[in-house]
C-alpha cells in the first residue's frame, strides 16, 4: 500500500511534463533498467515483454523480470494476473529511488515458469544489488501477523545472518503464519526497499505471493506458547544480539548539539541524527566529521556509538523556510527549518523549555533543551531565565525537525522542532491590546484606584502585598527544592548506569560520596571500605561539626564498609543527613555487590574450579589469540599436551577426594615449571595443556615439556598416601604442526599418545604387567 501511494504521488507530480512526440519506444527491459533517474523523468515511451514475479492489484504493485533484469510497474489493470504470466507492457518511464514504469496498457501473451531466483545475502539486499529481482533469502521468522483479512495481507519480520528484513505475504491464514514463528525458512519473491520521507533507504522488503513460496527448513523446537513463564525482571538473561555493522564516516555542518545525547549534521538536503555520548566542545555552524555504526531506529536512519570531530571550519546552514503541511509530510526529517505560528502556551520543565505553537489549525512544540555539562565542566551551567513571550504572539521559530513516524506515505505526521537556543524564537507580531486579558487588567487598575481613595484601601493593599511576598518566597523555595531533587535524581540515574558499565568501582564509590555531599549542600562525605581504601572528601578536621555514619550492608549480613558525613554546626536537619547517607549506603551496596558478582562470574568462566588454573574455554580463547598474532607477525609458538598416566587407578583405589587433591598438587607442581608468560590449563579429567607463546624453536618447547615430565619424578604426598605419578607429554608447533586451534590440539594430542604407548611398551619389555604408578601409606 505504501509503495503504491508513493509511486502514485510521483506520477501526479510529474504529470505536467510533455513527452516528446518523436521519442522512440524502448522495447527491452534491459534498456529501461539502464536509464538514470534524469533520463526516466522525461517519461520515455516503452513497449516491452517481461514475466510477472509479483502482482497485488489493490496496491497497483507489480514486479516483472526478463532474464536477470527486473523493474517495478505501476498499473491499474483489472485483469487477473498471476506470477508466471508473460506480458506485453506499454507505458512511460518515471523517476524514483530507481526508474519505474507507469503502465497504460497490459496484454497477457502467455504463461510460463518464473525466472530463476537468486540466493541473496543481507549485504546483497542492503546494497540493492538485486533490486526488484526474484531472490531467495535464508532467514529466521521473529514475528508473523495478518494486517488485513479482507485483502489477504500479512507481514513477516525476520532475522538474517546480516540483519533484519521484512516480508509482505499475500495470505490471511493466521494459523499457518503463527506456525512460522522462530522457524528457519527460505523465502522467494522480488525484493524492494523501505524508505523515509527523503527517499533514504531504511529497510528491506520481500514481496511473497503465497505461503507456498516460503520453504520451512527447520521448525521451532517448541511452540512459543509452551515456553516456561519467565519473570518480567529476568527477560534480559536470554537476550542475544550481535551487531557486526562496520563503522562509517560522514561529514556535514553541525545544526544541533546536545552534549551526551546527540548531534545533527546537515549536508545540502541530507541530514542525519548522530547518537553519541560525547561531551566535547562543538560549535553550531562548524563543519564536523562523525564516525559511528549505521542503524535504523523506529524507521529513522541514525549513526550510533558515534564520535564527533569539529574541523573548526565555518559553514553555517540557513534555516529552510517551510510550513506546517510540509513539515508534517516527512519532507524535512532532521533538517534545520524555519516556520511561523501563534504562541498558545509556554512551560519550563526540569530538562527543557517548551513553547506550544498553533499553525494552520494544528499545534506543534518548539523545544530548547537546558544546557548540559561538557568535558570541560563539572556540572551543567546555571539555567538562563526562560524567554517570556506574551501568549497570542506570532513568532518565527527555527530548529531541527524531528518526527514521531518516518513513514513517508502517512500524511500529517506529528513533529516537534528542537531549537538550538531561545534566540531561535523571535516575535513577529505581539498580541492585540483588545483582548479579554487586557480588559481585565484595565478594570482591575480602575478598581484599585477607587479603593486607594478610601482609607481602609491602603491598609488592605499592604496586607495583600505582604501575602504576595510570602507566596512568592514559598514558590521560589519549592522551585529550588524541585531543581535540587531533579539534579539528585539525574546523578543517581547516572550512577546506576555506571554501576552496570565498565567504570572502575573506586570512581563509582567516589561519585556516590559526591552525590551524598550534593544532597547535603556541600557537606564533606567519604566512605571507608572494609580491608580497602578511604574514598571521597575526607576533611581531616571537623571545626566543631559532628560526624554521622551509616554502615554499608552486605548480602551476607556483614557490613561492607561505612559511609560518613561531616555535618556543619548550623545544619540541624539530622533526619535529612541520615536519609542521604541511607541512600548512599544502599547505592554503595549495589555497586560493591554487583562488581564482586561480576568478577566472580568472570573467574568461574575462565578458571577450573578444582585446580584454580585456566580451563578449556580460557585456553581456546588464548590459543585463538596467539594464532591471530602469529599470523600477523609471522611468529611461532608451542603447545604442550599433558595426560596423567593411570590417573583412574588413583580414583579407583583411594577415592575421588584423594584424586582431586592429587590433581591440585599436580597443577601446583606443573605451574612451577612454566615461565611467567606461559599458560597452564586443565582440559578436563586428567588432561592438561600448556601454551608457550615465546618459543622460538621446537627445542624450546621440548625443553619445557621435559621439565613438565620430570616434575613427576618426586613422589606426591596426599593425606598420608605416597603417590608416584607420571605423565605423557606431546607437543605441537605453530605453524609447522598446524595453523588452526583444532589442528594444533590434535597434533599435540597425537604426539602425547605416541609418547604414552612408547613408554608402556618399554615398561612391558622390562617388567611385563608392571604399573608405573604405585602408592603406599606414609609411615
Amino acid at each position: 500500500m505504501r509503495l503504491r501511494l508513493f509511486f502514485a504521488a510521483l506520477l501526479m507530480a510529474s504529470s505536467s511534463k510533455i513527452i516528446p512526440a518523436q521519442a522512440p519506444s524502448l522495447t527491452t527491459l534491459s534498456a529501461i533498467h539502464s536509464l538514470s533517474n534524469d533520463q526516466a523523468s522525461v517519461h520515455l515511451p516503452v513497449q516491452f515483454e517481461a514475466t510477472v514475479t509479483y502482482f497485488r492489484s489493490y496496491e497497483r504493485t507489480m514486479f516483472v523480470q526478463d532474464g536477470d533484469v527486473a523493474i517495478y510497474v505501476q498499473t491499474n489493470t483489472p485483469q487477473k494476473i498471476v506470477p508466471g504470466d508473460r506480458l506485453l507492457i506499454r507505458g512511460t518511464t518515471h523517476e524514483s529511488f530507481r526508474p519505474f514504469v507507469a503502465a497504460t496498457d497490459i496484454k497477457i501473451i502467455g504463461h510460463g515458469p518464473l525466472p530463476h531466483s537468486v540466493p541473496a545475502s543481507f549485504k546483497d539486499l542492503s546494497h540493492s544489488r538485486y533490486d526488484c529481482r526474484l531472490v531467495t533469502v535464508h532467514a529466521w521468522v521473529r514475528a508473523a501477523d495478518v494486517l488485513n483479512i479482507s485483502v489477504r495481507n500479512a507481514t513477516l519480520q525476520m532475522a538474517t545472518d546480516g540483519g533484519e528484513i521484512d516480508a509482505t505475504v499475500d495470505s490471511d491464514d493466521s494459523v499457518a503464519l503463527k506456525d512460522l514463528l522462530d522457524a528457519e525458512v527460505e523465502l522467494t519473491g522480488p525484493v524492494s526497499g523501505r524508505f523515509d520521507g527523503k527517499m533514504q533507504q531504511t529497510g528491506i522488503l520481500l514481496h511473497v505471493s503465497s505461503l507456498n513460496d516460503i520453504k520451512i527448513l527447520k521448525r521451532a523446537a517448541s511452540s512459543p506458547w509452551s515456553l516456561p513463564i519467565t519473570s518480567m525482571d529476568q527477560i534480559l538473561l536470554d537476550y542475544d544480539k550481535v551487531n557486526r555493522s562496520p563503522r562509517v564516516r560522514v561529514q556535514g555542518t553541525i545544526t544541533y548539539y546536545q552534549p551526551g545525547s546527540g548531534v545533527v549534521l546537515q549536508s545540502g538536503s541530507k541530514s542525519l541524527w548522530i547518537a553519541t555520548g560525547a561531551r566535547s566542545e562543538l560549535a553550531i555552524g562548524h563543519i564536523a566529521d562523525a564516525t559511528g555504526i549505521p542503524d535504523v531506529h523506529d524507521g529513522f536512519l541514525t549513526l550510533t556509538r558515534a564520535e564527533i570531530q569539529d574541523s573548526g571550519m565555518v559553514a553555517p546552514v540557513s534555516p529552510y523556510p517551510t510550513t506546517w503541511t510540509d513539515l508534517s509530510q516527512s519532507r524535512h526529517l532532521f533538517d534545520l527549518v524555519s516556520t511561523q505560528g501563534k504562541l498558545v502556551m509556554q512551560v519550563r520543565e526540569a530538562a527543557q523549555d517548551e513553547y506550544v505553537l498553533l499553525s494552520e489549525g494544528h499545534m506543534f512544540s518548539a523545544v530548547v533543551r537546558h544546557p548540559a555539562a561538557t568535558y570541560s565542566s563539572i556540572a551543567p551551567p546555571p539555567l538562563p531565565p526562560m524567554k517570556e513571550i506574551p501568549l497570542g504572539s506570532i513568532v518565527q521559530v527555527a530548529g531541527v525537525c524531528v518526527l514521531d513516524d518516518s513513514n513517508p506515505f502517512d500524511a500529517n505526521v506529528p513533529f516537534n522542532l528542537l531549537m538550538r537556543s531561545a534566540d531561535d524564537l523571535q516575535v513577529v507580531a505581539r498580541p492585540s491590546w483588545v483582548s479579554v486579558a487586557n480588559l481585565i487588567k484595565v478594570v482591575t487598575i480602575l478598581l484599585l484606584a477607587f479603593v486607594l481613595v478610601s482609607g481602609w484601601g491602603w491598609m488592605l493593599n499592604r496586607k495583600v502585598q505582604r501575602q504576595t511576598d510570602d507566596i512568592a518566597q514559598r514558590i521560589a523555595a519549592e522551585a529550588a527544592a524541585e531543581r535540587h531533587n531533579a539534579q539528585i535524581e539525574q546523578r543517581r540515574s547516572r550512577i546506576l548506569e555506571d554501576i552496570n558499565g565498565s567504570r572502575p568501582l573506586a570512581e563509582v564509590l567516589e561519585e556516590i560520596t559526591e552525590l551524598v555531599s550534593f544532597h547535603l549542600r556541600g557537606a564533606p562525605c567519604w566512605c571507608e571500605i572494609n580491608d580497602g581504601a578511604r574514598l571521597g572528601h575526607y576533611p581531616g578536621h571537623f571545626d566543631g561539626g559532628s560526624v554521622v555514619r551509616e554502615e554499608i550492608p552486605g548480602r551476607s549480613g556483614h557490613p561492607l564498609g561505612t559511609l560518613f558525613a561531616s555535618a556543619r554546626p548550623d545544619f540541624e536537619q539530622l533526619h535529612e543527613i541520615r536519609s542521604a547517607l541511607f541512600m548512599g549506603a544502599r547505592l554503595s551496596t549495589v555497586a560493591i555487590e554487583t562488581r564482586r558478582l561480576y568478577n566472580d562470574l568472570v573467574h568461574r568462566s575462565e578458571f577450573d574450579l578444582l585446580t584454580d588454573i585456566h580451563n578449556r574455554f580460557s585456553l581456546d580463547k588464548e590459543l585463538e589469540r596467539l594464532i591471530s598474532v602469529a599470523r600477523e607477525s609471522a611468529g611461532i609458538f608451542g603447545l604442550i599436551y599433558i595426560d596423567l598416566d593411570e590417573f583412574k587407578q588413583v580414583n579407583d583405589l583411594y577415592g575421588h577426594r584423594i584424586g582431586d587433591l592429587y590433581l591440585q598438587e599436580v597443577s601446583v607442581r606443573m605451574k612451577r615449571q612454566l615461565r611467567s608468560g606461559d599458560l597452564l590449563a586443565r582440559l578436563g579429567g586428567d588432561e592438561f595443556a600448556a601454551l608457550v607463546p615465546t618459543a622460538r624453536t621446537r627445542a624450546d618447547v621440548q625443553e619445557i615439556a621435559a621439565r613438565l615430565e620430570n616434575c613427576f619424578t618426586t613422589s606426591f604426598h596426599v593425606e598420608g598416601y605416597v603417590i608416584r605419578g607420571s605423565a605423557s607429554v606431546g607437543i605441537s608447533l605453530y605453524p609447522e604442526d598446524g595453523t588452526s586451534k583444532d589442528s594444533l590440539l590434535s597434533a599435540a594430542d597425537a604426539a602425547m599418545y605416541v609418547t604414552k604407548h612408547t613408554r608402556h611398551e618399554a615398561l612391558d619389555e622390562l617388567e611385563p604387567g608392571a604399573s608405573p604408578r604405585r602408592a603406599s601409606r606414609d609411615s
